[in-house]
């Protein structure tokens, strides 16, 4: 026999929705997505959704405004297409058509450990969350231990290892460019 609920009981289970409870992910696709990207957080893939849509809807917004304002139309969509292609988003910056079909993929291809294995810095996505995990991976002068770094087309250049790291060393090793000076430091 259960016991009769009492008043605040009642108060933070009508607050609680069992059903539709969001951590529970009873979405297919979205599981899917943060195990082929090896995302962490949940929370991470819904903001990239999130964005996505943002992005989706300003297109569409400004697909649709009317030819009396061309030029602003124009300029808009410039500077939308030249801020995804920065940010690794898109390809190309010809036409809208490519922000309208943007999902959240393509910012979780953007983060850090995907370009690792892009870059052939790790064998996998899971090797490659490991060692951004442990700190074998610097981007420009900064050791970075957060997988979720969205990593910019500018800045994918200075994706390195670090220099006490045992990977790069190594790395150096099998390549035969390890310096005597390197040994003593």
């Amino acid at each position: 026999m259960v016991r009769k609920l009492k008043y605040h009981e009642q108060k933070l289970l009508r607050q609680l929705d069992l059903v539709n409870w969001e951590a529970s992910g009873g979405n297919l696709a979205e599981v899917r997505a943060l195990r082929r990207y090896r995302v962490g957080r949940r929370e991470d893939y819904v903001q990239y959704k999130a964005l996505a849509r943002a992005v989706r809807n300003l297109a569409r917004k400004l697909r649709d405004l009317g030819p009396a304002s061309a030029a602003f139309r124009a300029r808009c969509a410039a500077a939308l297409l030249e801020k995804l292609h920065g940010l690794g988003l898109v390809k190309s910056r010809q036409s809208l058509a490519v922000c309208e079909s943007l999902s959240a993929a393509a910012f979780c291809r953007r983060r850090l450990p995907c370009l690792l294995v892009k870059l052939r810095m790790a064998q996998n996505l899971r090797h490659a969350v490991t060692f951004v995990e442990q700190g074998h991976v610097r981007v420009g002068p900064e050791v970075v231990t957060d997988p979720a770094l969205l990593v910019p087309r500018a800045v994918e250049d200075f994706i390195t290892w670090v220099d006490a790291s045992r990977l790069r060393q190594k790395v150096l090793d099998y390549n035969q460019e390890r310096d005597d000076f390197d040994l003593a430091a």
